[in-house]
């Protein structure tokens, strides 16, 4: 059975147009996507004392999500406020990842050895995660990280020497510069997969330098939300789990097994590429990034 862990950011996603607060942030959605589509999956972050971290914990613990290495601070848990504009969100401000900032998470040798026993570990630039991702590399078996909009060419290339998968999202770039982008991501080190998001443009991937387009199923949108941390979760996990199958049919088989691998890993990564953008589809007809919505007063 696949077993995967969001590593780091977790927040409260603030509609500052009806007062409701909803859980949220990459890692933590990474986590509660895999659990969603049927995986076992497990979180490792920092929470705050305050209603907010709170509603995200009690949320996520009751979803079956395992966090039993989180940390805990007083203080204010991360958020992010967020008006809605027909259906699309819109970032407006945040706290800057409140008390994770504050107390990042310092990995320990007792939660590298925690990270080694799962075949994803999936983190943000929103985690504070840049100082143990060498430590990280060393003990994970797949690395993924997400950079959204946040990144520059120097912290791209500070980063992605440690990772398996980066994910970019580029809605208003121009697709020659986001596969050039693309390209230059993997000259930094990142070893196998390149995801960006284009929103209503779909998705480019670039797996071991193949070029990939996959076009959005597109709905009426609720709230698009999470629709691309969905499509990197689904596309991730059905991807890993399925050449992990063809690894293991291959130690049963041979040199045989080998061929089908090579013969099977286009139809593998077109057949979750549209499985990713259904489920990214489904999202996006609940409110927040999965729902679970609370009123909050500031």
């Amino acid at each position: 059975m696949l077993l995967v862990l969001g590593l780091g950011d977790n927040v409260v996603d603030r509609y500052i147009n009806t007062k409701t607060m909803y859980p949220g942030g990459n890692a933590l959605n990474f986590a509660v996507y895999a659990n969603i589509l049927g995986i076992k999956a497990s979180y490792l972050g920092v929470f705050g004392d305050d209603e907010a971290g709170k509603h995200v914990y009690q949320t996520s613990k009751s979803l079956g999500i395992e966090m039993n290495h989180c940390r805990f601070f007083q203080g204010e848990n991360g958020y992010s406020e967020v008006k809605l504009v027909e259906g699309d969100r819109v970032f407006v401000g945040s706290n800057k990842g409140g008390v994770s900032a504050k107390h990042p998470l310092g990995l320990s040798k007792i939660d590298f050895s925690y990270i080694n026993d799962f075949d994803i570990v999936h983190t943000s630039c929103f985690s504070f995660i840049e100082n143990d991702l060498v430590d990280v590399r060393k003990y994970g078996k797949f690395i993924s990280m997400d950079f959204s909009n946040r990144y520059t060419e120097d912290y791209l290339e500070r980063c992605c020497k440690y990772l398996d998968c980066a994910s970019i999202s580029c809605s208003e770039m121009k697709d020659e510069d986001i596969t050039q982008l693309m390209k230059n991501i993997i000259s930094y080190g990142c070893k196998h997969i390149v995801i960006a998001t284009r929103g209503s443009r779909g998705a480019l991937l670039l797996v071991d330098g193949k070029f990939y387009e996959q076009s959005p199923c597109l709905v009426d949108a609720v709230d698009t939300m999470g629709a691309g941390d969905s499509f990197i979760t689904a596309f991730l996990t059905g991807y890993i789990n399925d050449m992990k199958y063809a690894v293991d049919f291959s130690d049963e088989s041979g040199n045989k097994g080998i061929t089908k691998i090579e013969e099977y890993k286009d139809l593998i990564v077109r057949a979750n590429l549209y499985r990713a953008a259904i489920f990214s589809s489904s999202i996006c007809s609940c409110d927040g990034a999965f729902g679970f919505g609370k009123s909050y007063r500031k």
